[in-house]
């Protein structure tokens, strides 16, 4: 079965405050799974229904237009670190919005494309990040806009994948003994690539050095959990 790399993890800094506008499926869920993560997120549509049926699951849940500059001004958009330009049926909207918020000053900006064109525009207008949800999923995203330790993923099932993480300073010199990741998170590291050399099903006694990169087998809520606790 041939499965596809997808690269996360494209963000150096640690990001907390997210605006998401555009509340259909795709921007809700990443609304709601970037909360999770601890996030303080602002969620905006011009539709007011999608805005209430999503309050009780973000910080702050606004009716805007996402084509004015000043109803994003008075929604509070440029207080953002990362604005999510989710509205992607309207490209019009879409284009004007990731100006918009850009002109504001949100230090990053992602948007969300129907097609390569789409795509094209939009990185030509400055945003940071283009993605496509046919190819990226809306939790996965937040996770890469949150965490930047992941690297790539490969996905075995709809739960279980295989991490490529970059470790933080804090666990370099640690054994994988006495990181005890199958007893506390129920995660595994399949292998440590070192150098030119991959180290396959390592021993509990190998050390984690200063440029290795692991590979870990599990779940993405297992993941997270590691990766806040641990701040791997």
């Amino acid at each position: 079965m041939k499965s596809l790399f997808y690269k996360i993890g494209l963000l150096k800094e640690r990001f907390n405050q997210f605006t998401v506008i555009g509340l259909g499926r795709f921007g809700s869920t990443v609304a709601i799974a970037l909360e999770r993560l601890g996030c303080s997120v602002l969620a905006i549509d011009d539709d007011e229904q999608k805005v209430e049926e999503l309050k009780d699951y973000v910080s702050f849940a606004k009716v805007a237009d996402a084509t004015n500059i000043n109803a994003l001004r008075d929604a509070g958009v440029q207080n953002s670190d990362v604005a999510i330009i989710a509205i992607a049926s309207d490209i019009q909207s879409s284009v004007l919005a990731t100006l918009l918020v850009k002109e504001l000053g949100v230090k990053y900006v992602v948007a969300k494309a129907v097609n390569d064109a789409h795509g094209k525009i939009l990185e030509k207008i400055g945003a940071d990040l283009v993605v496509f949800p046919e190819k990226e999923s809306a939790e996965l995203l937040a996770q890469k806009l949150v965490v930047p330790n992941i690297i790539d993923f490969m996905e075995l099932s709809a739960n279980v994948k295989i991490f490529e993480v970059k470790p933080n300073p804090n666990l370099i010199g640690k054994t994988l003994d006495e990181l005890q990741l199958r007893r506390k998170y129920n995660l595994s590291i399949l292998a440590i690539h070192r150098g030119g050399d991959i180290i396959i099903n390592p021993h509990p006694d190998e050390k984690i050095e200063e440029n290795d990169i692991i590979y870990i087998i599990g779940t993405l809520e297992n993941l997270n959990k590691l990766l806040l606790i641990e701040n791997i």
